[in-house]
């Protein structure tokens, strides 16, 4: 299935969306809201699987076009968001380019970090940040949503409760973060609100590209309307989301609608020619990451973060070049309170 919810009030109203998303449909009289699917999904989901059938067989009453910029973020807000780190080439490269050895545990520990998750930004909706000098950047990520999991469970069973998958911009202001994790703990202000793709969907929607728990298929980054990255989602990726639930889940339950991200998509590559798209590489899901190969190559980072008006799309599609999630498509704008 595929799922959305309409920018109306706190919590969206619940759409179906067709499989090519060109069509929906309004199922508030199932479940008001992706939040109250997800909080009873075993009895739930069957009557959004016969409606969601329906919409694609072309018999469901009360369709209409679909226009993701209509959409809020499918969980507009959510009880909890977690971002990990499970690039782990992201996180090598952060800390040679200040020629800092990377921990071993890293390779078998994720990193997490609790993000704020009262005040997603619709996909389609300018980003507003108060100062250019906060060092603006985007990170295109995967994350998904779960069920109920209980306190310790481990991989397997998170597996099983994977309930939804989307895509992420989540917002960082790079010239916070250093005084921030100086203070030991841990990102807040260098964190604002993050944004989801207009439409989350079923694993079994993916096919044969969700595969270990990982999603094996490029993710497109377009930065002011130039192709940014493409990396692989699914190759390089240390912790698989099964891997990322449980870590998340080992001293907490996590309730439905639990959203545990990715973190920025990186695939390895040779830094000292040939990552950037022109040369021929895969390019990158963030700026921070090429201002580090920057600086590792020539001592300094050159490529400056974003400034207001620049934009930001982050997408991905099948093997046919259809888009899977829709698009995130923002700017970023002067905060006017």
């Amino acid at each position: 299935m595929k799922l959305a919810s309409l920018n109306k009030g706190r919590d969206g109203e619940l759409i179906l969306v067709s499989h090519d998303l060109k069509k929906a449909v309004k199922v508030t009289a199932i479940a008001p809201t992706l939040q109250a699917a997800l909080d009873d999904w075993q009895h739930i989901a069957p009557r959004l699987q016969e409606r969601y059938d329906a919409l694609n067989a072309g018999t469901a009453e009360g369709t209409f076009d679909f226009n993701p910029a209509d959409c809020a973020s499918p969980l507009p807000r959510a009880y909890q968001w977690a971002d990990g780190s499970a690039y782990v080439n992201h996180v090598e490269l952060v800390r040679k380019a200040r020629n800092a050895e990377m921990p071993e545990s890293f390779w078998h520990d994720p990193l997490m970090y609790q993000g704020g998750s009262d005040s997603f930004i619709p996909p389609h909706a300018d980003i507003p940040l108060g100062s250019e000098e906060w060092g603006i950047d985007f990170e295109a990520e995967v994350a998904v949503i779960t069920d109920d999991v209980p306190m310790g469970a481990n991989p397997e069973q998170c597996a099983q409760q994977i309930r939804l998958i989307l895509l992420v911009n989540d917002v960082s202001l790079r010239g916070l973060i250093p005084n921030e994790l100086a203070k030991g703990f841990g990102f807040f202000q260098s964190k604002p609100s993050s944004s989801f793709s207009p439409v989350a969907v079923t694993p079994d929607e993916l096919g044969n590209a969700w595969q270990a728990g990982r999603v094996h298929l490029p993710l497109l980054v377009e930065y002011n309307q130039q192709l940014f990255g493409k990396a692989n989602a699914g190759e390089d990726m240390t912790f698989n989301f099964p891997q990322l639930v449980a870590h998340a889940a080992k001293t907490r339950p996590l309730g439905a609608g639990a959203i545990i991200g990715s973190g920025t998509v990186s695939n390895k590559q040779e830094t000292a020619h040939g990552s950037a798209i022109a040369d021929g590489g895969v390019g990158y899901s963030c700026i921070a990451e090429v201002r580090m190969i920057e600086t590792i190559n020539t001592g300094k980072p050159q490529t400056p973060f974003m400034k207001f008006g620049d934009r930001v799309r982050i997408e991905m599609k099948d093997a046919q070049g259809q888009s899977i999630f829709g698009a995130i498509d923002q700017r970023v704008v002067k905060y006017n309170a």
